[in-house]
């Protein structure tokens, strides 16, 4: 009873967070960490749009499923995992970087979106409703995810029109269901008087949301169990890349 305790425990935090993309491989692997002697590699992958644009979006791949698939750029894979955070020192100063963690590359899923992924979290800071200047209504959240090992995963969420007023009226510690997809943007930062440097945001764009769990969550039920460890502690400082 204890071991099937602990199986259903893993079995349901496995699917708090689960990603699907499908896309072009744009850069080379580049060496992130090792963990246990096996070592992950990030990728840019560029995943389209519905409106013929693309996102490009960050994976972490093992070193074990390299062998097992062409890695080149220009290939197209598809992948399934998690979207994760983790810490990183960039210019002596500590930013939370967001990764999508591969635990599978798999065959493209036949009329299947490009880019989704599923979620259940907790909000854990007071969300940030806005309006833009063409009277968009926007609304900024920061979702706490848990996974295996006492880890979480701290990821911005962006809602727009009706998702925006029900998510800025959420309490932080509030539990929410949602699916949406991975989006990433360019903004400028201006660093001093006179330097302004182009950097690149990501985070989850909402589509559908709840606090009860009647979402339509359409990726497959078949997930693995396993989990391993990012390299560093989060920090919520940032969510920049």
């Amino acid at each position: 009873m204890k071991n099937g305790g602990k199986f259903f425990m893993n079995f349901e935090l496995s699917t708090n967070n689960r990603v699907y993309l499908c896309g072009k491989i744009v850069c080379e692997p580049v060496f992130s960490h090792e963990i246990y002697g096996e070592g992950f590699y990030d990728i840019n992958l560029e995943v389209p749009r519905l409106s013929e644009q693309c996102d490009i979006i960050p994976i972490t791949v093992s070193e074990r499923l390299f062998a097992e698939k062409n890695m080149a750029i220009g290939t197209q894979i598809a992948v399934k995992g998690q979207f994760r955070s983790y810490n990183k020192m960039v210019d002596g100063k500590s930013k939370l970087m967001l990764t999508v963690f591969v635990r599978e590359i798999c065959e493209p899923i036949p009329n299947l979106n490009s880019n989704i992924i599923e979620l259940v979290g907790y909000v854990c800071k007071e969300p940030i409703f806005r309006t833009t200047p063409f009277k968009r209504e926007i609304c900024d959240v920061l979702l706490a995810v848990n996974r295996a090992y006492n880890k979480s995963d701290y990821l911005p969420c962006i809602a727009w029109g009706r998702n925006a007023k029900f998510v800025s009226e959420l309490s932080v510690g509030e539990k929410i269901y949602l699916t949406g997809r991975i989006q990433s943007r360019q903004y400028q930062k201006r660093i001093n008087e006179n330097d302004i440097e182009t950097r690149t945001a990501f985070e989850v764009s909402v589509g559908k949301v709840s606090t009860e769990n009647n979402v339509d969550r359409v990726l497959d039920k078949g997930v693995d169990h396993y989990d391993i460890e990012m390299p560093l502690h989060h920090n919520f400082s940032s969510y920049e890349i």
